[in-house]
């Protein structure tokens, strides 16, 4: 993305030639001129032409683009409000399709973002006078989820000299840098294209490699077509791992990555699975590695629940969720990010008296059924909570299969994100305001829990039934 040292300023000044349009219009002329010449005129026009082609070939850079057919200029400099000007001026008068290089510098006009552009990339809070990013407490001892996946990618390759890392322009962001650094020869950053990121995750899986491609989750959509046939349809042994899966907040509308249940689970062959906090996500890297067929991991942009990681991994078999609290008034049936949330409801309703059994669902495909019928069977609300879009999602799993069963799908409320595009701001704020803290999720739990009370008592007094 720099122009050649070779290039220069004659490059320049050819480009500012071909794009005024007095050289156009007197190549027009000269080529009418020569339609008339007798004999000579074609062959001196056709001379001419090369003669052009050579010196536009061997000192413009872009002949690329003329060969495809398209009318190409630049590279400019982007930063030069006048000279870009001019030029789009100059080539809007031009017929067909028209490329124009333009050449800017990431972070130019804030000094530090100069210095560091990844980092600034999406740099959070920051001192405006001297750049410096504001960071949490330091006596804070907690570490973020993908902090946890590089960490861990790292120590399973140490074990397994079969384990690759791939990921498409986001080494720092997605974590994965810590594993190039330590296996250059092992590490793939093939660019901003994840299709070709999943694409070559097939090959070295089909060699015999074990994959991890590290992508965002709102990113691997661009991949789905890569994803259906070269990993499930071949059932190539590739984990993915989907950073910023759920709200992303800070980083707008665009990052959220609140589908990628919706869009992976129709697929036949694939495992998808998400950690209740950081051990369980290492100990789910363990088992997608292992398991030889395709998988995936979620989870958030926040830190991890817990203030530490152990050294050991979680034994488990795929497939299947765990209890982490008994009640005997209904169920918060979570996934994923949403599991330590529903926790904290559950305390919230004790303090009213309600008591809730609170489930890790840890796998949104497959789920555990023979868990889901018995809770289905004995309790009469069923809250399934996610960090993802309702229509899909982790919820619309469960209703389907408790559909399919011929058992009572009015138990089952769904709570998730709604179907809009979610605002630029802080994660947690968004996820308050629409009912996915703590407290949102217990008063719709309280909410749920009096409509079917009531709907209970209408039914047994044999007037009309309320639904929801």
């Amino acid at each position: 993305m720099s122009i050649s040292n070779t290039v220069g300023a004659f490059s320049k000044y050819l480009n500012k030639i071909r794009t005024a349009p007095i050289y156009a219009d007197m190549r027009k002329e000269v080529h009418n001129l020569l339609k008339v010449v007798p004999v000579l005129g074609k062959s001196v026009e056709k001379t001419m032409e090369h003669v052009v082609e050579l010196i536009q070939g061997g000192t413009v850079p872009g002949q690329i683009f003329k060969d495809l057919g398209l009318n190409y200029f630049g590279p400019i400099d982007g930063h030069d409000f006048r000279i870009l000007t001019e030029t789009l001026n100059d080539i809007k008068h031009l017929n067909g399709p028209v490329l124009l290089h333009v050449i800017t510098e990431k972070g130019r006009g804030f000094e530090p973002a100069y210095q560091n552009p990844a980092q600034y990339h999406s740099a959070g809070n920051f001192e405006l006078c001297n750049g410096k990013i504001k960071t949490s407490s330091p006596d804070s001892q907690k570490i973020a989820y993908t902090k946890v996946f590089g960490n861990t990618l790292v120590e399973l390759a140490k074990i397994d000299p079969k384990v690759v890392g791939i990921t498409a322009a986001m080494p720092d962001g997605t974590g994965i840098v810590s594993f190039g650094k330590k296996f250059p020869d092992r590490f793939y950053d093939v660019g901003i294209c994840e299709q070709h990121a999943v694409g070559l995750a097939n090959g070295l899986s089909a060699g015999g490699l074990k994959p991890v491609v590290a992508i965002y989750s709102t990113f691997l959509q661009r991949a789905y077509d890569q994803v259906f046939h070269d990993i499930c349809l071949q059932k190539h042994g590739v984990v993915f791992a989907l950073d910023r899966a759920g709200i992303v907040g800070n980083d707008g509308p665009t990052h959220n990555g609140i589908f990628d249940i919706a869009y992976l689970r129709n697929l036949p062959e694939i495992v998808l699975m998400a950690p209740k906090d950081g051990n369980e996500l290492k100990s789910m890297m363990k088992i997608a590695l292992e398991f030889g067929k395709p998988a995936v991991i979620r989870y958030p942009k926040e830190d991890i629940p817990e203030e530490k990681i152990s050294s050991q991994y979680i034994k488990f078999e795929i497939g299947k969720a765990e209890i982490l609290r008994e009640g005997t008034d209904g169920v918060l049936l979570a996934y994923g990010a949403m599991v330590y949330r529903c926790m904290q409801a559950a305390e919230r309703l004790s303090e009213k008296g309600v008591e809730v059994t609170v489930v890790n669902a840890r796998f949104a495909k497959p789920l555990d059924k023979e868990l889901i019928l018995r809770l289905v069977r004995n309790n009469k609300l069923i809250l399934t909570v996610e960090d993802h879009a309702l229509m899909g999602g982790f919820g619309s799993a469960v209703l389907e299969f408790v559909s399919d069963e011929g058992e009572n799908v009015n138990k089952i409320v769904r709570a998730g994100i709604p179907d809009r595009f979610m605002e630029h701001g802080p994660r947690n704020l968004i996820l308050k305001n629409i009912g996915l803290d703590e407290n949102g999720i217990a008063e719709k739990f309280i909410a749920m829990l009096d409509l079917m009370d009531m709907r209970g008592s209408f039914t047994k007094s044999g007037k009309q039934r309320l639904t929801v």
